[in-house]
């Protein structure tokens, strides 16, 4: 993992290319390989105790990062000892994230208990204006009306990549659509306050990445635990913890792991929209891997999704501005800066 030579407001714009290269690149292999390892493998693994293993994974590859970012094994115990464990309230602060995408994740399935597969493709996608607008509003950010114009195109065209046509299929289950347009409505905004909430705090002080890192997947690593004692608890303590892993199962953790800290770093040093145009751009190459790897069909909505995608990933980008750091509260009113929308 590299680091940049220079101060944030002064990472080069090849940096950030490359966060953004490597970010979309790691996540668009991790969606095939998972999606290989959840349909091939005849002894499926606890999908839970993959993401808690991940979760330690980052946590030990922060501490060796920040171990060579401090230089010596003295520093970096003294910067853990102040930082981490002398430091509950930020332990606390950085607990935040962990425990509000636990209960988006949480929200998200009820939603698909509740709602058809269509509409909640379509709606879920609204997650990504939403952080647009939680940018603006916590950040103290200003978006020009071509970028809000391509975020919403953003959303068309990723909901267009996914989608899928609807089935007559029959529900085993009463449905609420209420309570699923309910619980889709928090996931989206867990989703924009969450990592938005994290980029402020990395921007808001001077304290290291890798420091931050280490303050969250502390609380990641709890929070994990409780869901796979919750989930598959009983399971787990028949089979054992790592029941049908392979090399295959620990290549995705390791993937996953990987772009945990890079998207750390995209989102240190570019911003959480930027992420969800990387995003969007692995899902259209990982479905596009798919065509070859799986025998996927191309459909004329994926096609129309991907065009869309890719342009409004290059409109988003036309208006040059520093995103590295917060800008001053007294700039502009909320207001000034939802003008806009």
């Amino acid at each position: 993992m590299p680091e940049p030579s220079a101060e944030p407001e002064n990472v080069s714009l090849l940096f950030k290319l490359y966060c953004l290269t490597v970010m979309t690149l790691v996540a668009a292999t991790y969606t095939v390989a998972l999606r290989y390892t959840r349909t091939v493998q005849t002894e499926l693994y606890f999908s839970t105790t993959a993401v808690c293993i991940t979760e330690v994974i980052k946590l030990f590859l922060s501490v060796g990062i920040l171990a060579k970012e401090t230089g010596s094994l003295a520093r970096l115990i003294t910067s853990l000892k102040e930082n981490v464990f002398g430091s509950p309230t930020e332990l606390l602060k950085l607990s935040v994230p962990s425990l509000v995408y636990a209960l988006q994740n949480n929200m998200a399935f009820v939603a698909l208990s509740n709602l058809d597969a269509a509409v909640y493709q379509v709606t879920y996608q609204l997650k990504i204006p939403c952080t647009a607008l939680c940018t603006v509003l916590m950040l103290n950010r200003t978006l020009s009306k071509l970028q809000w114009f391509s975020v919403f195109m953003l959303c068309g065209g990723v909901t267009l990549v996914q989608w899928k046509p609807a089935q007559a299929t029959k529900v085993q289950v009463e449905q609420n659509p209420w309570l699923g347009f309910v619980a889709i409505a928090v996931a989206v905004l867990c989703s924009g306050f969450a990592g938005v909430y994290f980029e402020k705090v990395l921007k808001s002080s001077d304290t290291s990445l890798w420091v931050r890192n280490i303050q969250m997947y502390l609380s990641g690593i709890v929070v994990t635990l409780i869901g796979v004692y919750m989930s598959d608890g009983a399971q787990v303590l028949e089979k054992g913890f790592f029941y049908g892993y392979t090399y295959y199962v620990w290549f995705v953790i390791f993937l996953a792991s990987v772009g945990g800290l890079y998207t750390s770093v995209v989102v240190k040093y570019t911003d959480n929209i930027m992420k969800g145009f990387s995003a969007a751009a692995a899902i259209v190459l990982s479905t596009v891997a798919s065509v070859v790897l799986f025998g996927l069909q191309i459909t004329v909505t994926f096609s129309l999704g991907a065009l869309l995608v890719c342009v409004s990933i290059y409109l988003y980008g036309l208006p040059r501005q520093d995103t590295t750091k917060i800008q001053p509260l007294e700039t502009k009113s909320s207001k000034e800066r939802l003008a806009t929308v």
